[in-house]
């Protein structure tokens, strides 16, 4: 529990402008400079000086305003504390049931760690005031000597009159650390966010508390619900992420066409699904983009796979339309090389330029079994029955006969005379 946060809870009760306005009535236009020198000191944070200046202002004039300020400024320092114990007990003797009293003593006891002491105050406080920010300062009392449920209710009862995000995670780091109630924070955090506006701070601690549980889908709908509200990269990183752990990828789509982001990213989610109709949808987005020459290729792959009919004469020009224009664009992937070359050898349209374009493949990796596959079969619709094996030979050893047209192709090389 933060020591300036007890400290900042008592200074609220204690306005400088309104105490000083009333000091200056008591006191007369000589001591108008004593005054001023305590506010400056204030405002440049010089407590120490602050606590001497309000001390003799109290020993002088008796004021209890100045006797308050000379404890709130020990404590800021951190210094005279037991000094500030004492004068203000001597003052609950002769001026009893002073509510400022227990205010300040209830922090000032706490800082020396005299929590039995500190609770005792706290029990006068609360017999005293129900207002927020005496339960507030009362609970504190109670944290430091582990009596986490009696702290907690009284945040609850401050939290129902006045719902405020900084009582509310309080509240639920008490319940998520203390008293085992981790299922109970996240639902109240989860109300707070779907009623209010709210910070990073309390998605943080949702967040903490989903890893803790590792629910992964209350993980995701949280990003989800700090992506609505700041369209930042980061949190759209972690949305997939997610779904990428999930394995979901209808989910990972849904979100993605919902919030027409990462068409990328879509495109080869599109493409894992075969979805390809809806991923050619996207071809011509993507090359206006960046007019990267592989959407083309791209699109001649897709035009291929669409096609009901494999043998479609005007179909498969359409598709080595698209390699050519890649290719005279400067796109020398040797995956589009591949399906390029392999296209024209398989549909007899120019076996010898495919097995040239597959040899062009080949160079920038020598040893792919998919390239070596499709130069087998180049030689195979050549009649070179001999390369044909030797090349088919060597993809069966390294991929086994899992694949379907690996066996096809392996079968009729085989049968080559």
């Amino acid at each position: 529990m933060s020591w300036n946060r007890i400290v900042l809870s008592v200074l609220v009760t204690f306005s400088i402008s309104t105490s000083l306005v009333y000091a200056s009535k008591l006191m007369g236009a000589n001591e108008d400079a004593l005054i001023v020198r305590g506010i400056l000191y204030d405002e440049y944070k010089s407590y120490d000086n602050a606590y001497h200046v309000y001390k003799q202002l109290f020993d002088e004039t008796g004021a209890e305003v100045y006797l308050y300020k000379e404890a709130t400024s020990a404590l800021m320092a951190r210094k005279y504390i037991t000094e500030s114990i004492d004068r203000l007990k001597i003052w609950d003797t002769q001026h009893p049931n002073k509510i400022a009293v227990r205010r300040l003593l209830i922090p000032l006891y706490l800082t020396a760690q005299q929590v039995d002491n500190a609770k005792k105050e706290a029990e006068f406080l609360l017999e005293q005031s129900s207002s927020p920010m005496d339960l507030d300062l009362a609970s504190n009392s109670f944290l430091y000597a582990g009596e986490y449920k009696r702290a907690l209710s009284l945040l609850k009862k401050i939290y129902a009159t006045v719902p405020r995000e900084s009582v509310l995670l309080r509240m639920v780091e008490l319940m998520d650390e203390f008293t085992g109630e981790r299922k109970k924070a996240i639902q109240l955090l989860e109300t707070h966010r779907r009623m209010n506006i709210v910070s990073n701070d309390v998605y943080g601690a949702l967040l903490l508390m989903y890893q803790k549980e590792k629910d992964i889908d209350g993980i995701l709908d949280t990003y989800k619900a700090m992506y609505e509200n700041d369209k930042n990269d980061v949190y759209l990183s972690k949305i997939i992420d997610a779904y990428v752990y999930k394995r979901d990828m209808d989910g990972a789509i849904n979100f993605l066409e919902k919030n027409h982001v990462k068409d990328e990213l879509l495109y080869q989610l599109y493409r894992t699904k075969k979805e390809f109709s809806k991923a050619i949808g996207l071809i011509d987005k993507l090359y206006e983009k960046d007019k990267d020459s592989k959407w083309i290729a791209e699109k001649g792959v897709l035009i291929f796979e669409i096609a009901k009919d494999k043998n479609d004469k005007k179909m498969i020009k359409n598709v080595l339309d698209q390699f050519e224009k890649a290719m005279a664009l400067g796109n020398d992937d040797s995956i589009y090389l591949n399906y390029y070359g392999y296209t024209l050898i398989d549909k007899e349209v120019d076996i010898q330029k495919g097995m040239k374009i597959i040899q062009d493949a080949l160079v920038q990796q020598p040893n792919n079994t998919y390239y070596l596959d499709s130069l087998a079969w180049g030689h195979y619709k050549k009649g070179e029955c001999a390369q044909a094996y030797e090349l088919m030979q060597r993809v069966v050893d390294e991929e086994g006969l899992e694949e379907k047209e690996i066996v096809d192709h392996w079968n009729k090389i085989k049968q080559c005379k």
